[in-house]
């Protein structure tokens, strides 16, 4: 067995990954599929991920890996690796559920079907703004998930999740509250996820600090 301390790729890939600076240009690593999309400023999509006719909110990032269909993910979200964001369902009422009779055209079975394909994205999942989904976690098809959740690692959502709520398990459910009811509807109000690139600058340090945030804006 060899022992290597670093492997030369590895230290170039390394810096490469910590001397990014974003933008206005989405930062896309390698192997990533976009088709169909819109994508905010100061965004990036890690290494192997799939974005499918979907907006993806300024200053959000996926960590590499993720699979996201159908879905309008906010601002300030953040996805750990291996997240699938509503994976498609099959149409389990027809004599057989096999992709065959909807991507008819692999089969040699003629055109293919659109109604399956226009059902999954009538079944849009919805990520709100400052959103943390956990490494591996499954959001299912028509889920929405509120301002300032959080999904743990590994968990399947079913249904939708409150703002500020923490969520784990298979099937997911409620762990806690990240604050109370009186913080989490002035954070609402204050909707700092709204602010401009100028403002955000401007008050950043403020966004350290709770009690401070809330006296300030609240």
């Amino acid at each position: 067995m060899q022992h290597i301390d670093v492997y030369p790729k590895s230290e170039d890939r390394l810096k490469k990954y910590r001397e990014k600076k974003l933008g206005d240009d989405p930062y896309f690593h390698e192997d990533v599929y976009v088709r169909d999309s819109d994508i905010g400023v100061y965004t990036e999509l890690g290494r192997g991920t799939w974005l499918n006719e979907s907006t993806f909110g300024d200053y959000s990032y996926a960590a590499g890996q993720d699979q996201i269909t159908y879905a309008d993910i906010g601002k300030y979200c953040s996805i750990a690796s291996q997240v699938r964001i509503n994976p498609g369902n099959h149409p389990m009422w027809r004599v057989t559920q096999h992709h065959m009779t909807y991507r008819r055209n692999q089969y040699g079975f003629g055109e293919d079907h659109p109604e399956v394909f226009e059902w999954r994205r009538s079944k849009r999942v919805t990520i709100g703004h400052d959103v943390w989904i956990g490494h591996g976690a499954t959001i299912m098809p028509g889920v929405t998930i509120g301002i300032g959740a959080v999904v743990g690692s590994g968990a399947v959502v079913t249904k939708d999740v409150a703002p500020y709520a923490i969520v784990g398990g298979v099937p997911a459910k409620l762990i806690r509250m990240r604050f109370s009811d009186e913080i989490i509807a002035k954070l609402l109000d204050i909707a700092w996820w709204e602010w401009d690139r100028q403002t955000l600058e401007e008050r950043f340090e403020h966004l350290y600090d709770m009690d401070a945030f809330l006296g300030l804006y609240g």
